[in-house]
């Protein structure tokens, strides 16, 4: 065996290291994005059908309580706060990821995440029932704590599962789940299936499910190798992790490269947040995921679904077809990010950006001419049409599922928890941003809000085509010595830094003396 590695180490290392799709590896992919990400989804859009009967609800409650009814902007000021509560939520789960995953691994984290989501679900299905709508309040932060927690972990579990010439098609699909969570919510809030006065708590119960059905089914699965090798220090127990996952005898291969992976980064140890922003050596990647993260939300994604109604009312959609209109938009966004499963490995991750980014820019500009003319051009409000969905159709495709396989790529086991951590953040925090922003920008601008995002795509879309490498197809260390280059162009005075890269991580670690 021995024999046979040393002879065939450079065709084993591409051969080897090409894994196929496994069943385990399927299932712990669609068990992890469905008990997660989909919820993520489900939950964004859950609340926008039945908005006025809960606001009813929410009414009724306080005239019950009070005598009086409530007043039009205490309600206001409620609804925004049952809105933008699930976001900001979102932020604080972000800020636990660093310390849960290091402390209780990636699949642990999972599962104790789900406990908040079935919580919240139980709260909400009984909130008419129980007669108080500030539990209704109180359960959109648990339920974004639970989102901020799964945006971030499931990405980082399946990419340190996968093998590399599968990471982007299997760091897509918790994107994926979260379209089809975004489209179920959509559809089960139709006035005729759950959207109406009678269904509105099952509809918002419904999400622990999928966190119940994930509690039962995941503790069958392994946990990440990468974590148990380089993080636990227990090779016996990746090895079957990665012998299960990938359907063969023969893991020496991707064992080796962890090692080489852990040796590279044995001195510092664990990075923390802090340690992350004061670092030289990984100063471009920590750049280049605040980047995309802030352009995937502030690109006006929220703004383009929030216009999406009016805009098709202005075209003569019939306002009771509208929700089924919404569905359809909500098709064509699963449908696209399920085709960049199947194009993200053989385009890479770079020309799905740049195209997505450039697609998006060209439907905010273009859209925002057909606002302004619809009243005097009649075909000007399809034209506004075709330019949604032509949004949706690049976001869908880059935007939206690349930044997170980005994050996993990007950064080595110490860095990584922390790095998904910022980027986390950096995405709950830009989209409360827009959430709370949007409204009075559309007052105060109208269609030309549109150009502002537009201008951010344009500079989102610039920075990836001159900063951003192609990651497709390589292993965590080559990516990692590309980025090693781009950074030496900042550490020019230190000479010993040659581009082997152990000797790049000593200097990591002075670096990291001197910051702490």
């Amino acid at each position: 065996m021995k024999l046979r590695g040393a002879k065939q180490e450079s065709s084993e290392a591409s051969e080897g290291a090409k894994g196929k799709m496994t069943l385990p590896l399927a299932l712990v992919a669609l068990i992890s994005a469905f008990g997660s990400s989909f919820q993520y989804g489900y939950n964004v859009s859950v609340i926008n059908s039945p908005a006025p009967y809960m606001k009813d609800f929410y009414n009724k409650t306080y005239l019950d309580r009070t005598g009086v009814p409530m007043d039009g902007g205490f309600q206001t000021l409620l609804w925004s706060l049952t809105v933008s509560m699930f976001p900001l939520g979102g932020l604080f789960g972000s800020l636990m990821v660093w310390p849960m995953v290091n402390n209780c691994g990636r699949k642990g984290t999972l599962l104790i995440n789900n406990l908040f989501s079935i919580a919240a679900a139980i709260l909400m299905g009984t909130s008419e029932l129980a007669k108080t709508f500030e539990v209704i309040i109180l359960s959109r932060v648990v339920m974004g704590i639970f989102a901020g927690l799964a945006s971030n972990v499931v990405p980082m579990f399946l990419g340190e599962m996968s093998p590399k010439n599968l990471r982007g098609a299997i760091g897509v699909v918790p994107q994926l789940f979260i379209t089809i969570g975004i489209l179920s919510a959509q559809i089960l809030g139709l006035n005729s299936i759950l959207g109406n006065a009678k269904g509105w708590p099952v509809l918002l119960g419904l999400t622990g499910i999928p966190s119940l059905i994930q509690l039962l089914t995941l503790p069958f699965f392994p946990e990440s190798p990468r974590y148990l090798l380089i993080q636990k220090g227990n090779e016996e127990q990746a090895r079957r992790a990665l012998q299960r996952l990938r359907g063969r005898e023969d893991v020496d291969d991707e064992i080796q490269e962890m090692y080489q992976e852990d040796q590279s980064e044995k001195e510092e140890g664990q990075f923390s947040v802090l340690s992350l922003f004061t670092f030289r050596g990984l100063r471009w990647q920590l750049i280049s995921i605040i980047v995309m993260m802030a352009g995937q939300q502030l690109s006006g994604i929220n703004g383009v679904f929030y216009y999406a109604d009016r805009i098709f009312q202005s075209a003569g959609v019939p306002s009771h077809s509208i929700q089924y209109v919404t569905v359809s938009i909500g098709a064509i966004n699963v449908v696209m990010t399920l085709l960049a499963v199947f194009i993200v490995e053989s385009l890479g991750r770079r020309i799905l950006l740049l195209a997505g980014f450039l697609l998006c820019s060209a439907s905010c500009a273009i859209l925002t001419l057909a606002l302004n003319l619809q009243t005097t051009v009649s075909w000007m409000s399809y034209l506004s049409i075709v330019c949604v969905i032509a949004y949706i159709i690049g976001h869908a495709i880059g935007p939206s599922p690349i930044p997170a396989v980005m994050i996993t790529e990007m950064f080595l086991q110490s860095s990584r928890p922390a790095a998904f951590m910022v980027g986390g953040s950096v995405h709950w925090f830009s989209n409360f941003t827009v959430g709370l922003v949007f409204l009075y920008m559309e007052a105060g601008l109208g269609p030309y809000s549109f150009l502002i995002f537009c201008a951010i795509c344009v500079a989102t879309m610039l920075y990836i085509f001159f900063i951003v490498p192609e990651t497709k197809n390589k292993t965590f260390m080559e990516i990692n010595r590309i980025m090693a280059k781009r950074n030496k162009v900042e550490i020019q005075e230190n000479k010993e830094h040659q581009d082997s890269y152990p000797l790049g991580k000593q200097e990591e670690k002075k670096a990291l003396s001197s910051s702490e």
